[in-house]
């Protein structure tokens, strides 16, 4: 009598553990869970639990494995929008990359209030949505101080909020400011029209999450209805898209 290998294994309880590959590849490769299914001849069901088991931990792996390596000395930072459910509901993940690589170091998904045209009638409709980006900004900061070494370049676009919040985290570092340029036509509007794009590893990494995650398409009806779902589909793309970043070099 002996124990299974699988005993001690996270993959113990489920039966078909062969199709978890299978699953990554597709949720990070710009197809939805219901179609996944169809490829994968499985019941939805199925497919979105293994989407949550590998998204689980994928948060984790992507931090230690960028511990594994040495601090970044140039990142970049900004945020990307989209939403929940609704514009009138829109969701904010400030991202932080190494700059020439384009290896992504950490993010954090935050609600934020509508605004523009969308401002009053999304608050007519919905009421007063809280602005978590600033707390969602420190605590990404707060786990980027082991990936980041302490005298590094960090750059961003001129948003007011940012210098202050640099300061307290990275007070050794040198953040500079650029200005940021309209969106281009190419690169879901995350490439911008400039000649020299001084956040371009920043950007372009922006313009392949919405090229390789279809909630976050321009264009969808694949909308995200829970921001931890959001959060660990980007964990999930990730994670692939710094393993496929590092098979290259």
């Amino acid at each position: 009598m002996s124990f299974s290998a699988a005993t001690t294994s996270r993959l113990k309880s489920q039966k078909k553990r062969h199709l978890n590959k299978d699953v990554r590849k597709l949720m990070t490769g710009l197809v939805s869970q219901r179609e996944a299914a169809r490829i994968l001849g499985i019941n939805r069901k199925t497919v979105v639990r293994k989407f949550r088991f590998l998204a689980e931990t994928a948060k984790s792996e992507l931090h230690e494995e960028n511990k594994q390596l040495p601090p970044a000395v140039e990142v970049e930072f900004d945020d990307l929008e989209t939403f929940e459910h609704t514009k009138y509901k829109p969701l904010s993940v400030t991202l932080m990359v190494e700059f020439k690589t384009r290896r992504i170091l950490g993010f954090e998904v935050a609600q934020m209030p509508a605004k523009g045209k969308l401002a009053v009638p999304a608050r007519k409709k919905y009421g007063y949505r809280p602005d978590h980006r600033g707390q969602a900004r420190k605590k990404l900061f707060s786990n980027m101080t082991e990936l980041v070494h302490p005298n590094a370049l960090i750059r961003s676009d001129s948003n007011p909020t940012y210098p202050s919040d640099v300061k307290r985290y990275f007070p050794q570092a040198k953040h500079v400011t650029v200005l940021g340029g309209r969106g281009a036509v190419v690169g879901q509007g995350e490439l911008k029209k400039l000649k020299w794009d001084p956040i371009f590893s920043l950007n372009h990494t922006c313009a392949m999450l919405r090229a390789n995650i279809n909630r976050l398409i321009r264009k969808t009806w694949c909308t995200t209805k829970k921001p931890s779902e959001l959060a660990g589909h980007i964990a999930l793309y990730a994670l692939e898209h710094n393993r496929r970043l590092a098979a290259t070099l």
